[in-house]
């Protein structure tokens, strides 16, 4: 049986067009200096970005999201049980408005 690590690992060097396109905007503290990991085991879940200092979780939908609307509401209030903001975009608005994403989740984070 694998392990949530090592399916994270899995997820981390297979990303999804949205999550490469997303992560060379935050990695390398170069998104307002704030240190984003990727794909990062939390509880029962896998997030695919997060930012401990800041609490803001960063989640990319795909399509089947739009079939799975509970356990994502469960999900987002367990992690927010947990101190942490959670914010979702849609890999296609990531794949065609990168910049707007960006924008908004500055000012998510600056709201924060």
């Amino acid at each position: 049986m694998i392990t949530k690590t090592q399916f994270a690992k899995e997820l981390r060097q297979n990303p999804t067009n949205a999550e490469k396109l997303f992560w060379r905007h935050v990695s390398n503290r170069q998104f307002q200096g704030a240190k984003f990991k990727r794909q990062v085991p939390m509880g029962n879940y896998i997030v695919d970005f997060v930012c401990h200092d800041m609490k803001v979780i960063v989640e990319l939908d795909g399509g089947q999201h739009a079939l799975q609307e509970q356990q994502d509401r469960m999900r987002t209030n367990e992690l927010q049980n947990q101190g942490y903001q959670v914010i979702r975009y849609w890999n296609n608005d990531v794949l065609s408005n990168i910049e707007g994403v960006m924008k908004n989740l500055a000012e998510q984070m600056n709201r924060g």
